[in-house]
């Protein structure tokens, strides 16, 4: 008689979930560990139109504020030296006069501080400017 001895082949099994775990908290770590960038928050209650048309918002943004605070992509800056601001400005391959400008203003700024910045604009050779609004419901 023949005794058939059992060989028993292990098959190989790779258990996933430690791999898992392990990438799961080196996202949380990333996550964590990341620092974001605050930038400052210019509130602003824009003006509201029914007609308005979006447009691109690369470019310059100026922001005015009701109380006269004046903002120049981000950087605080004053009637006086908004000209300084805008000539500093290096526009790349673009001329001057075609590239855009965006003035948003809250909705209590008066009509003359509007004019005179687009008057500041305008002399720096940009005439290329948009005015944004929000749009109604």
């Amino acid at each position: 008689m023949k005794i058939k001895a059992r060989r028993n082949h292990l098959q190989p099994n790779v258990d996933m979930t430690p791999m898992i775990d392990i990438v799961f908290q080196l996202i949380l770590f990333f996550l964590v560990s990341t620092t974001f960038a605050v930038l400052p928050g210019i509130k602003l209650n824009l003006p509201t139109s029914h007609t308005s048309e979006d447009t691109s918002v690369q470019g310059i943004t100026i922001s005015a504020e009701k109380d006269g605070t004046l903002y120049f992509n981000g950087q605080e800056a004053t009637m006086d030296n908004l000209g300084e601001f805008l000539i500093a400005f290096d526009c790349g391959p673009v001329e001057k006069k075609d590239f855009p400008v965006t003035l948003q203003g809250d909705a209590e700024v008066t009509n003359g501080t509007i004019i005179h910045i687009f008057d500041i604009i305008r002399e720096n050779g940009f005439s290329l400017i948009n005015l944004r609004t929000a749009t109604e419901k």
